[in-house]
């Protein structure tokens, strides 16, 4: 007897990690949804962009310097920033646009800088250039990229072609985007595990529709900085305001 509940236990916990796995987003019909929407702002000190020697390739890369702005900010308000809801287990289908990503090293330069895609979605990685490039990129486990990361991809492309990689984000939101083999490349790419965010706009503010009455953890994500969270109440067919200071 106590032979088979030894066995019952060990088995017991072998199953409890698959358990404990978070299920995944359900889509669904969203009846009498409400808006949460609101704006982010940025008091800190505006730092200059960052300037990066362009000291190899020149003839496909450019000469001289190049200056990326990885804060930037207008007129009090911080862009490149995307605001989210946690954990969301069911609602509003993901938009009919947002599934693979398409990354374009071009010039030497990762265009979009930053964009969104849907997690355990492909990502496209193409090399327009005649030049080898080494995409890298680093699942942002804090949400920053001064936080810990996690290679998830990191691929030679010694001609032009495209590399095709699933992305399957755990715990980071977004992912840092490099060139092993250009430090003057960078990028952003934002998993989205539910389809219920919003890029700030050029004036600040953020928008998310349909959301299911109840009560959310809502988190604004910037590569460069700190990410914040807040606790935020939706009422059915009601707007709720959620604004956020960065510094």
């Amino acid at each position: 007897m106590k032979k088979s509940l030894i066995t019952l236990s060990l088995a017991s916990l072998c199953a409890l990690p698959l358990a404990t796995q978070a299920a995944a987003y359900k889509e669904a019909s969203v009846s009498n949804g409400g808006t949460i929407s609101g704006s982010i702002k940025f008091t800190g000190k505006d730092q200059p962009p960052k300037t990066f020697t362009i000291s190899k390739d020149n003839d496909v890369c450019g000469t001289g310097e190049r200056k990326i702005d990885f804060v930037r900010v207008e007129n009090g308000h911080l862009l490149d920033t995307i605001v989210y809801l946690e954990k969301v287990k069911e609602g509003k289908p993901f938009p009919a646009d947002l599934s693979d990503a398409i990354i374009d090293q071009k010039g030497c330069e990762f265009k979009p800088f930053l964009q969104v895609m849907k997690n355990k979605a492909k990502l496209k990685a193409v090399n327009s250039d005649p030049v080898l490039h080494n995409i890298h990129t680093y699942e942002l486990i804090r949400g920053d990229a001064k936080g810990p990361k996690k290679t998830l991809i990191n691929v030679s492309q010694p001609k032009p072609g495209t590399v095709t990689s699933t992305i399957k984000a755990r715990k980071g939101p977004a992912m840092k985007v490099e060139c092993d083999a250009h430090d003057f490349m960078h990028g952003f790419v934002f998993i989205a595990k539910n389809p219920y965010f919003a890029k700030v706009g050029a004036d600040g503010k953020f928008t998310i529709t349909d959301v299911p009455p109840g009560k959310y953890t809502i988190k604004a994500w910037h590569g460069m900085l700190k990410n914040q969270k807040a606790k935020v109440t939706v009422a059915a067919g009601g707007t709720a305001t959620v604004d956020f200071t960065f510094k």
